[in-house]
């Protein structure tokens, strides 16, 4: 009995000794990614996602030739890995860093392309997959699963374009770009767990109807949720204020709150990414200004810390994961079928990208009254362009949808998993390279442009360009504004976003801020008690 233990722990050691390896030499490629990246920061091409990736498959190529083609990844996929612990940082972020006023200001054209927008990509992949599929062979697969392939193909990746495309050159295109993938991601996984909730065998117009009255409940109680807990933490700083006696407790309960919210819309089957992303615009709305200065300054690089890190480690996974022989090993008696696949759904994915972007740009641009608000047909075309690629969340929902904890040896499942896959590492590697050459070809930036700043951080994002600037100072809370007040229906209709602003802003003033705080309505403290009576260096 004591050399089976023995033995046992032998074989423990041996499994946490190889835990341990697996993990160094992960970390260790993630600050290959940063350095790198820092490298490259002037290589207008490249940026972190694309050398993540690529880091990926080098190391993957090297462990499948260091040990005979026994091991081709590092650690294996895990869904909660992935939406528990990596997404919510990069989505609170984007929350926490957004221009308010801007994002709102084009806040009906996101929901366009974002949800509507994202339905019709839906549609057009789901009919084009059940058609075109027949004709190739790859295994039995239900309409769920066609479905399931339409949400999973639909779900773009807010987090490479971001990165490609650049606020200060492209303002309005970052903005219309990075509030429709964050909407986006929301609505394909709201899909695609609505997918997963009900039996699609039997497919009436009453399943029809109750699909889309849990899409819109979920959508809109993810979101009233969100702001919940948003007020929620900037009341409780403004009341108990923290920072009278120390920093960390403020920080450490704005970061936990963030995470609370992003949790509770699991719990409560919700979408987290919905319900984090609103948490974070209404704690830099409120929470940020009821800390210290000190704590604004922590809060900020923290948050943008961690998104940068798991934005690196998701990149860097699936490029490493691409090579996993397991599932390429089901599908190598067939590869032309593969390919078959991967072509299919690409094509797919351009059409249902330009069904809906020029469409809706058309109707966007007949509500805007001035030449600045339009958006161009050249900018439709890098719209068009830069939501072309797919990234971590379209990988994550298709291992969901077709592998047993990251592992499957059906066929078809296979075929599916490779083509997303190899749909991933290209739309990335080549869409993303192509993405700045395409922007400076068709919007050259402009040799004289003027760079406006407020005197005071209004936002955690103060410190740099406003995601819309159109000539108006960005983001300036309780600033004058040009657009004067709506005193009619006439006015409400010429200038709806302005109007409705405006009312708002009087609504925030009057009611808002005297209970939750924010930006004018909070002292001003540099620092807590703890701060003060620390000894100085000379």
């Amino acid at each position: 009995m004591g050399l089976n233990s023995l033995a046992e722990l032998g074989m423990r050691s041996t499994s946490d000794q190889l835990s341990v390896d697996s993990i160094t030499l992960f970390v260790a490629l993630l600050c290959a990614c940063i350095v790198i990246g820092h490298l490259l920061e002037e290589y207008r091409w490249m940026n972190e996602s694309i050398t993540a990736l690529f880091i990926g498959l080098c190391t993957g190529i090297v462990l499948l030739l260091t040990t005979g083609g026994k091991i081709s990844h590092i650690l294996l996929f895990s869904e909660e890995l992935f939406f528990i612990y990596l997404l919510p940082p990069i989505i609170f972020n984007a929350g926490f860093q957004v221009k308010k006023k801007q994002f709102f200001r084009n806040f009906m054209t996101i929901i366009l392309f974002g949800a509507i927008g994202t339905l019709i990509s839906f549609s057009i992949i789901s009919l084009g997959a059940i058609q075109l599929f027949k004709k190739l062979d790859i295994g039995f697969l239900e309409i769920g699963d066609y479905l399931a392939i339409g949400a999973i193909f639909s779900a773009t990746d807010s987090v490479c374009t971001l990165q490609v495309l650049n606020q200060d050159e492209t303002p309005l295109l970052y903005s219309l770009v990075f509030g429709e993938g964050v909407v986006n991601d929301a609505t394909s996984v709201v899909l695609f767990n609505a997918i997963q909730r009900f039996d699609l065998s039997h497919f009436t117009s009453g399943i029809a109807l109750q699909f889309a009255g849990n899409f819109l409940s979920l959508f809109f109680a993810s979101t009233l949720l969100g702001v919940f807990i948003g007020l929620l933490s900037a009341y409780i700083m403004r009341k108990l204020y923290f920072g009278r006696h120390s920093t960390d407790r403020e920080v450490a309960l704005m970061i936990v709150m963030a995470y609370l919210s992003y949790i509770m819309a699991e719990l409560f089957y919700l979408s987290g990414i919905l319900t984090v992303f609103f948490c974070g615009i209404v704690m830099s709305h409120y929470t940020w200004h009821n800390v210290t200065e000190s704590s604004r300054v922590t809060t900020k690089h923290t948050f943008a810390t961690l998104s940068f890190v798991s934005e690196i480690f998701i990149f860097l996974y699936v490029g490493i994961d691409a090579w996993d022989i397991e599932k390429w090993r089901v599908v190598s008696d067939s590869p032309g079928t593969s390919v078959g696949v991967s072509s299919i759904l690409l094509g797919l994915v351009l059409v249902g990208r330009a069904a809906f972007v020029f469409p809706l740009s058309f109707l966007s641009n007949l509500t805007k009254k001035s030449e600045s608000d339009k958006i161009g047909f050249k900018q439709q075309i890098i719209i068009w362009w830069a939501g072309l690629m797919r990234g971590a969340v379209s990988v994550a929902l298709a291992y969901n949808q077709f592998t047993m904890s990251g592992h499957t040896q059906l066929r078809g499942n296979a075929i599916m998993i490779t083509s997303t896959i190899t749909i991933v590492l290209f739309s990335t590697m080549v869409f993303g390279l192509m993405t700045k050459p395409l922007i400076s070809l068709l919007l050259p930036p402009k040799p004289f442009s003027s760079m406006m700043s407020s005197s005071e951080p209004s936002s955690p994002k103060s410190f740099s360009v406003p995601l819309l600037a159109n000539g108006h100072d960005p983001d300036i809370e309780g600033a004058s504004h040009s657009t004067p007040a709506a005193t009619n229906l006439r006015m409400f209709l010429t200038t709806p976003s302005h109007t409705i602003h405006h009312y708002w802003r009087k609504f925030d003033n009057a009611y808002m801020r005297p209970v939750f705080g924010g930006r004018g309505f909070v002292p001003h403290i540099a620092a807590s008690l703890t701060e003060m009576n620390a000894p100085q260096l000379q």
